[in-house]
């Protein structure tokens, strides 16, 4: 099978978008994903995927804390910003107005829900790791219909 098929299939499956952040020293790092996912209710677990590639996995790993901001429609400029490879990483983060959780990793204001975890687990999965946390604070900062990605586009939920 080839891949370009693989990716329209699989893009067909609606997903939501998040930020993934994490704090390495006084070095932010920012990743958006749209593989964040609840696994478990007891414990309270989440998962992401982070292609072994990306500068932000080998800070993800080394960090062990970890933050997810679930991004609103209203934020899709944010999304498109930090899936953008090879970015700046000093100052980043001053577009968006965010606060510093409990472990420390900043979580996006605007956002319509935010999770802090710990790691727990990291498992290979081909040319990606699933980095599973233990879920160490919740929110819902703001409220909005929230972004969505289905067959390679930004979507908006639309309502009945």
């Amino acid at each position: 099978m080839d891949p370009e098929t693989y990716r329209k299939v699989v893009g067909r499956f609606a997903t939501g978008v998040a930020i993934v952040t994490t704090r390495v020293g006084d070095l932010d790092h920012a990743m958006t994903v749209n593989s964040f996912t609840s696994v478990s209710l007891d414990p309270l677990l989440v998962l992401f995927c982070a292609e072994k590639v990306a500068r932000f996995h080998d800070a993800v790993l080394e960090a062990g804390a970890w933050g997810v901001s679930v991004l609103p429609a209203a934020m899709e400029d944010a999304s498109r910003f930090f899936a953008h490879r090879g970015r700046p990483l000093d100052g980043q983060l001053a577009r968006w107005p965010h606060r510093r959780g409990e472990s420390g990793v900043a979580l996006f204001d605007g956002a319509i829900a935010t999770v802090e975890a710990a790691t727990s687990a990291v498992h290979d999965a081909g040319d990606h790791s699933i980095v599973v946390g233990g879920v160490t604070s919740l929110g819902m900062p703001s409220d909005g219909p929230p972004l969505l990605f289905h067959e390679g586009r930004y979507k908006l939920l639309q309502r009945r």
